[in-house]
Order: C-alpha cells, then structure tokens, then sequence
C-alpha cells in the first residue's frame, strides 16, 4: 500500500472498481466492476464461499474417519463437482492464508503475508523485517497496489455481502474479502478499513459489508476500552451510528433478525473458541452463524455474496492438537451442511446459488500406516485419534524401540521427544495431546504444507469446478458462474 492516508487509498480503491480491478502488470484480471445496461438491475445469484483455514485432504480425511468412519461420508464428500487446487504463492513453494485467500478472491497471485494487493507487492525490506511495525501502521510509499476482491466486485453490482468466520474477522482470510494492506499483522489497519465512513474505510465496500460475524472485537476497540487501538477510535460505536445492529455474544446474537439491514458481531476479544471448547450459551457456533448470515442476506431479496471460514482448523494444527482440528473441521462440515439445507429452501435446485468449498493449504498431518480400520470416535473408541493398531492382529504397532505411536502424526510439529517412550490410547485422545513430530519446532509452530487441496461444487455453474487448477483461476470460474 502507498505511503499516503488510508481515506485516500480507499479513493483510489473505488476509482479502481469502476474500471476494473488490474494486476501488476496494470492489465484487467476482473473484467467490468459495475453491471453493464444488460445486467437486472437487482442481482438473483448467490454465492457462498466456504474456506476451510489449512484442511488439507489428510485433515479432511481424518475428520471422515473421526466423524463417521472410514466408510462414512462427510457433506463434502457429497459435492457433485471436485478438484484439486495448487496453492504456491508468488514467492513461496508453501503459502500463508493471506496470498492463498487473496488470489481465490481477486484472481492475482501475491507474495505471501499480503493481502488483496498486486503481484510487485512486498511484506518484508531486503533484511527481511517486516512493513508493519505495528497494528495500525501503513505501508512504504509505492509498494505496490491494491486489486479488486470478490466481495467488492459483487457489491458494486448492487449484491448483498457477508463474511463468517471463527478466527479475528481481521484476520488474514476474511481480511482478503474486503482489505488491502501489504502485511496481514496490521489488523487496526484492516479493522479501519471495514468500518463505514470513518478514516481509513474502504470506499470500494460502498455502504459497507452487510454481514460481519466472528471474533477480534480488540481491533475494533480502543486500549482505554481494554482494545488494541491505539487511536482511541470505538469503532463497534461507529458500527452501531452507522446503522448496524451490533451482538456481543450468543444472547445478543439470538436477538438479530432477518429484517435487519445491517449487522456485526464480535463475540471475543480475538479468537473464537475451538469448537470442543465453546460454551454454547456465549458464543455462536460456526453453523448458526452461518444460517443467520443466510437469513439476513436472503431477506433482502437479492443476490448475495458470503463468506465462511472455518479458521481455527488451522490454528489447531499449528498447535499439533489433533483433536480440536478434526471437531472443528467436522464443525465446518456441519455449517456446510445446514446451509445447504437452508439454501435449497430459499432457491430449490440450486438453480441461482453457488457453494464452493476449499481450503487454503495443507498443513504436516500425516496419517501413519498401516492401521486396521478403527470407525468413528467416540469416548470408548479413540478411533483414528488412537494409538496403531495392526490390521493383521489388532496388537499395538511398535518402533523400534518396541515403543507404540499413534496413527495421527505431524511432519513438524513442539512434540519431538529425545527419547520415545510408551504412550495409551487414553493419552492421545485427550483434547490438550500434542500429536509427536518428525521435526522439532517452538510451540504453535506446526508449519503449512505445499500439497495441493480439495475443491468441490454445487449449484449454479458448480460443473467448472472440476481438474487441477491454480487457486487464482477459482476467481474467474465464481465470476463466470454469477455473469460478471
């Protein structure tokens, strides 16, 4: 981003829509920004873009096996359309969230950290120090610009928008639908840039994202307020005299209805809780945040565009706590599903509504071999969280030091003891076990992995979704299905 005011980068961000979003070569990747005279003049497609933060296909296949076994099906398994995505960055064979989440939503591939900006963008000098020095700070002048998302696409067409997600709603995937900075660690930054008419706003969002749900309330808050902010701004209080309707928890939640024009809720101060650890009468679960998003958009009759992540699967593998990354892909799962259902009851068949579902990248998991079948997880039944079983004798599988291990595994991962020792199956199954690891790293600091990722379809132009592609093509093939 330049060195200049973000409210005259918001400026240029709108003069950028009404031509046309470019990339780095300053050439036209989006096509129109506005209708053109043969475009309704109300929108009548949907989207609705599920992301599921680091679900590589062992993580997804894991989460079949822990859900309902190994011949079971989970509702992504039932996407009629699939694919495979390659998801390398502009300048790294393993990607972060912010580059891979940006070219699904802008169809540019970028250097990772950065977020919805051109290929020429950087998040780090020659020294490899980052461009933020803080939470609110800019970027260098002239490094590079921003590119026009998805999200800010089908709100110039006159669409309904919404992002869902169990993470910060700054964080780096939903920050990709609606914000453009050249490092993801500015989330003060990005948080200004949600924000309808106050300093910093993103002008290309028109009259701002209608629908905003999940966690990171402390980016929006000042440091006076117990926030990170650092320049005294509330923006829940500039949400609320904006117009929108603001929820702080489930109870608040509950209250929102369909009829309301435009809501936000931040339920706490940064992450949501894993799903295995939310307390289902203060936060909303991914599901109902989604159905609500659904409700809310339908009710104002006409196309929308909806974002849902599930972002604490890839928190959980970073953590290397197997547990709580295949509850909560299961989590994702269950959104997925209920959104179907509710879909199909607002546009039967699917004839005008688009579902994508994704990742962003793999991460290390591994599943070891060569395990007999276990079934589904249960508290009797550790299941594919286990400790391997032989298929030939059901007896415990052992190194070489005669010691067991167990079927989930991580390529890097903070447990990598000097020396193995005897594990049980009542050990690893707990929520808190860190499954071992080849490659010993700091805590959390499970890395990404670079394989390619699932893609699948359904609905209205879902039969392009089919083959080997790169994450920027998802871009096209969503705007060639809506008519963009």
């Amino acid at each position: 981003m330049h060195n200049h005011t973000l409210t005259k980068y918001a400026a240029a961000a709108a003069a950028a829509l009404a031509m046309a979003a470019c990339g780095s070569d300053g050439t036209s990747t989006t096509g129109n920004a506005t209708p053109d005279a043969g475009t309704p003049t109300t929108p009548t497609k949907n989207v609705v873009f599920f992301l599921g933060d680091g679900m590589g296909l062992t993580t997804m296949t894991a989460a079949r096996i822990y859900k309902v076994g190994e011949d079971g099906e989970l509702t992504m398994d039932t996407l009629p359309e699939t694919g495979f995505v390659r998801t390398y960055s502009n300048n790294a064979q393993v990607t972060d969230s912010a580059p891979s989440m940006s070219a699904y939503m802008t169809g540019v591939k970028m250097n990772n950290e950065v977020i919805s900006m051109s290929a020429d963008t950087m998040a780090y000098d020659a020294g490899g120090k980052d461009y933020l020095s803080g939470a609110d700070s800019t970027c260098p002048s002239g490094n590079g610009k921003p590119v026009t998302t998805l999200l800010e696409l089908m709100k110039a067409a006159g669409y309904g928008t919404g992002v869902v997600t169990t993470t910060r709603i700054t964080h780096a995937t939903p920050a990709a639908t609606y914000a453009h900075i050249c490092h993801r660690d500015g989330e003060n930054t990005i948080a200004a840039q949600l924000t309808p008419a106050g300093k910093g706003f993103n002008a290309a969002l028109g009259d701002g994202v209608d629908v905003v749900f999940g966690g990171g309330r402390k980016h929006f808050q000042p440091t006076t307020a117990g926030g990170a902010r650092t320049d005294g701004r509330d923006l829940i209080a500039e949400f609320k005299a904006g117009g929108y309707r603001y929820a702080s928890n489930k109870a608040e939640f509950d209250t929102l209805a369909a009829t309301d024009n435009k809501v936000v809720g931040l339920f706490t101060s940064s992450h949501m809780s894993y799903d295995l650890d939310r307390d289902p009468s203060k936060e909303p679960s991914l599901g109902e945040m989604t159905n609500k998003a659904i409700d809310v958009l339908a009710a104002k009759k006409k196309g929308f565009f909806l974002m849902v992540e599930g972002g604490r699967i890839d928190h959980a593998l970073h953590e290397t706590t197997a547990r709580k990354a295949l509850q909560d892909t299961v989590a994702f799962d269950s959104a997925i599903r209920g959104a179907i259902d509710k879909l199909n009851t607002i546009d039967p068949g699917l004839k005008n509504t688009l579902i994508v579902v994704t990742a962003d990248h793999d991460h290390t998991l591994v599943l070891n071999g060569y395990a007999k079948r276990t079934g589904p997880t249960s508290d009797a039944n550790p299941g594919v969280l286990g400790l391997l079983k032989s298929y030939v004798n059901g007896a415990n599988a052992t190194d070489t030091g005669g010691n067991p291990f167990t079927i989930i595994g991580f390529g890097t991962g903070e447990n990598r003891p000097a020396t193995r020792g005897a594990l049980t199956d009542a050990a690893v199954y707990d929520k808190t076990y860190h499954q071992e690891a080849a490659i010993p790293v700091a805590p959390g600091g499970e890395t990404h992995g670079g394989t390619d990722v699932f893609i699948g379809a359904r609905g209205l132009g879902a039969e392009r979704f089919t083959g080997t592609m790169d994450n920027t093509e998802v871009f096209g093939l969503i705007k060639q299905a809506v008519g963009l």
